[in-house]
C-alpha cells in the first residue's frame, strides 16, 4: 500500500526560503453559487374587534384572512346612569352587513349577555350559523325564542378539543374555568398562523363541577408556536390569584346558618348556574325549599335542569306563587337584581311593589354578585331599602358570597407563559385594564413593539414578519330603546339629557295666517322647570315677553314661521336664564288659521 501510494510525480519542492509553489485548482471542482429565491412576504390575518376594547362588556372580534371571516362573540353592555331611557347597547353591524357573504360564522365563548347579548340583533340583519357549546346553545335559544328566530338559526354544538373548519380558519375549543359552565377560550389556524383567544377565563384548581381550565392544551400550542394572543383583561389590576369557587360555598353556607329561623333571599346573576347549584345543595342541607324569581333566572334555571347542569331533589324545587304558604325558616328565594337594576325582582320587593314577597324584619338577604363599575350608587341605593324595611342584608365583601370568574395578575402571567405569543393584545376591559395587562406581559419579558393596545374598529394586520395598522372601519354603540334599534342616537340623548337637567317650556299660540296677529294665547306649560302655582310672576312675566316679541314679529312684517319661533326661543331663553340661571327646553308651537 505505501508502495503504490509513493508511486507517479512527486510534487516539486521549493527552494529553501522560497514561498511553496502554488497550484491552481482545476476549474471543474468549483461550485456554482447557490441561487437565492426571493422570499414570498407572509400571509396576514385581519384582527378587527368591533366592541371589547375600552369598555366591559359588548365583546365582539372579526378574525379575516384570505377570503375567510369569522366572529367570535356578539354581546352587549348595559346603558350608563347617562344614557336615559335605553335599555341596551350593542355593538354597530355596518362592517358585517357590508361583508355577509364573506363571513362563514359566528363562534362564542360562553353564554353570559356581554358575549352573546346582541345575537339577536345580529341575525336580524344576517343569518348566520352559530357555533357555541351546550350551554351556551341552551342560553342562546332562550333569547332567540324572544325575537322569533329559533327556527331560521343554525346552531351547532361544538365542544373542547373538537377541531372544526371554517372557511380557511381552523377553531379548536379549549376548555377554560369562568362562573359559567361550558366556557371555552379558542385556537384559531389560519394560513397566517395560530391566534389564541382565551376568552373570559380563572385557573381554579378545585372548580365546582367542570376540569380545570385545559393548560396542556394551550402550553401545546406554545411550544408549536402562536402568532397572537388575545386575553381577558378584567382583573389585570388585582395581584395574586382569584379565589376558587369552592371559597364561596362555605362563606354562603356558614349564612345559611346563621339565618336561623329567617326567610333567605339570594340574589346573583341569572346566568351563574355554579351559584344556583350551590344555592340549591344547601338548601337541601339545611331542610328548605326552593324557588326562582325573575323572568331571566326562570327561563335559565329551567333550561339548565332539562340539560343536565342543575340538580335538585325531587320536591326541592317550589313555585314563586307557593312561598307564602311555608314557614320563613323552611324557605329560599333565589332571585334577579344583584345590580340594582329598575324592574328586577329585587327591586320591585325594595319599592314593595312585588306580588308574592314582602320584605321584613324576617328576611335574610344576600346579594352574591360585586357591583359592576358604575352600578355601585343604584346597588346600594337598593341596600338601604332594603335595610330600612328591616331585612338583614348581607352585601359586596361583608362575607365571601361572592368570587370573580376572571383570571388575577398571577393567572395572566402563567397563560402568557405557557402560550409564549409572538404578539400580544390585552382585551376585555377598560383602558386601565388592558394597559396593565399589557406591563404585565412586559414583566414577563415580552418586547414592547410586539404588545398592542387596540381600539374598536381598528383594523390590526399580523403576520410572521410583523404587526401593522390599517384603515378603520365603522364600529361603535348602537342604542336599543323599546323596540327601536339605532333610532336614539347622540342628538336624542342630548335633548334627553336637556330635559332632564333643566326641564321644558311650551309655548303655544294661534296666529292669523295672513297678517301674523295673535289670535289666541299665548300660553306657556311648565314641565320640570318649575311649579308654576309657586312661580306665576315668573311665568306671567314670560308671557309678557313673548307677547311683545310676537308684536315686533307683526310690525316688521315677519311671516317665516321658523324665523318667528326662532326669535321667540332666544327672547324666553334669555329671560329665564336672567331670573333664574336655568336652561330649560324652549319649544314654541304656531298653529296658522
Amino acid at each position: 500500500m505505501a508502495e503504490y501510494q509513493n508511486q507517479g510525480r512527486q510534487p516539486r519542492r521549493a527552494a529553501e526560503g522560497q514561498a511553496p509553489a502554488r497550484r491552481r485548482k482545476p476549474f471543474y471542482t468549483r461550485k456554482p453559487k447557490a441561487q437565492v429565491k426571493a422570499q414570498e412576504p407572509a400571509i396576514p390575518v385581519k384582527v378587527i374587534p368591533l366592541g371589547g376594547l375600552n369598555e366591559v362588556g359588548k365583546n365582539i372580534t372579526v378574525y379575516e384572512c384570505q377570503d375567510d371571516m369569522i366572529v367570535v362573540d356578539c354581546g352587549l353592555v348595559f346603558p350608563d346612569s347617562d344614557m336615559y331611557g335605553i335599555d341596551l347597547v350593542i355593538p354597530d353591524f355596518t362592517y358585517l352587513v357590508q361583508n355577509k357573504d364573506r363571513i362563514r360564522g359566528v363562534v362564542i365563548t360562553h353564554g353570559h349577555e356581554d358575549h352573546i347579548g346582541a345575537l339577536p340583533y345580529l341575525l336580524k340583519q344576517i343569518n348566520l350559523p352559530i357555533y357555541a357549546t351546550r350551554l351556551a346553545i341552551g342560553l342562546i335559544k332562550n333569547k332567540l325564542e324572544e325575537h322569533n328566530l329559533v327556527g331560521s338559526t343554525r346552531l351547532i354544538e361544538i365542544a373542547p378539543k373538537e377541531k372544526f373548519h371554517l372557511g380557511c380558519f381552523t377553531v379548536e375549543p379549549i376548555h377554560v374555568n369562568h362562573s359559567i359552565p361550558d366556557s371555552v377560550g379558542f385556537a384559531i389556524e389560519c394560513p397566517a398562523g395560530v391566534i389564541l383567544q382565551t376568552g373570559d377565563f380563572k385557573i381554579d384548581y378545585t372548580p365546582l363541577s367542570d376540569d380545570p381550565t385545559d393548560l396542556a392544551t394551550i402550553a401545546e400550542y406554545g411550544h408549536k408556536g402562536v402568532l397572537l394572543m388575545l386575553s381577558d383583561s378584567t382583573n389585570s389590576e388585582r395581584p395574586g390569584y382569584t379565589a376558587t369557587e369552592q371559597k364561596v360555598a362555605a362563606g354562603i353556607g356558614s349564612l345559611f346558618r346563621q339565618a336561623d329561623r329567617k326567610r333567605i333571599i339570594v340574589a346573583t346573576f341569572a346566568s351563574n348556574i355554579y351559584r344556583i347549584q350551590q344555592i340549591i345543595d344547601l338548601a337541601v342541607e339545611n331542610g328548605r325549599k326552593v324557588a326562582v324569581n325573575g323572568r331571566s333566572m326562570v327561563g335559565n334555571t329551567q333550561m339548565a335542569m332539562e340539560l343536565g347542569y342543575l340538580h335538585a331533589p325531587e320536591g326541592v324545587l317550589i313555585d314563586i306563587e307557593e312561598i307564602n304558604k311555608y314557614p320563613p325558616d323552611q324557605v329560599v328565594l333565589i332571585t334577579t337584581g344583584s345590580q340594582g337594576e329598575a324592574l328586577s325582582a329585587l327591586s320591585r320587593m325594595a319599592s314593595a311593589s312585588h306580588r308574592n314577597v314582602r320584605v321584613g324584619p324576617g328576611d335574610f338577604i344576600i346579594i352574591s354578585a360585586n357591583p359592576i363599575p358604575g352600578n355601585e350608587k343604584i346597588v346600594t341605593k337598593v341596600v338601604n331599602v332594603l335595610l330600612h324595611l328591616g331585612a338583614e342584608v348581607i352585601y359586596e365583601s361583608m362575607y365571601d358570597v361572592h368570587v370573580s370568574g376572571h383570571a388575577c395578575q398571577e393567572e395572566q402571567k402563567l397563560m402568557l407563559t405557557l402560550a409564549r405569543p409572538k404578539y400580544f393584545m390585552p382585551v376585555h376591559g377598560e383602558y386601565k385594564h388592558l394597559k396593565r395587562h399589557a406591563e404585565t406581559a412586559l414583566r414577563l419579558g415580552m418586547q414592547p413593539k410586539n404588545i398592542h393596545i387596540g381600539q374598536n374598529g381598528e383594523c390590526l394586520f399580523v403576520s410572521k414578519d410583523g404587526l401593522s395598522i390599517g384603515e378603520s372601519v365603522t364600529a361603535g354603540s348602537v342604542m336599543v330603546d323599546g323596540l327601536g334599534v339605532g333610532d336614539v342616537g347622540n342628538v336624542v340623548l342630548r335633548d334627553r339629557r336637556h330635559l332632564s337637567e333643566d326641564g321644558l317650556v311650551i309655548v303655544v299660540a294661534t296666529v292669523e295666517a295672513s297678517t301674523g296677529r295673535v289670535l289666541a294665547g299665548p300660553d306657556l306649560v311648565s314641565r320640570g322647570f318649575v311649579y308654576v302655582r309657586e312661580s306665576e310672576e315668573l311665568m306671567e312675566g314670560a308671557r309678557h315677553l313673548v307677547e311683545q316679541t310676537f308684536d315686533r314679529c307683526t310690525a316688521e312684517h315677519v311671516r317665516d314661521w321658523n324665523s318667528v319661533k326662532t326669535r321667540v326661543r332666544e327672547a324666553l331663553s334669555s329671560y329665564i336664564y336672567r331670573k333664574t340661571k336655568r336652561n330649560p327646553m324652549i319649544l314654541p308651537i304656531l298653529m296658522e288659521v
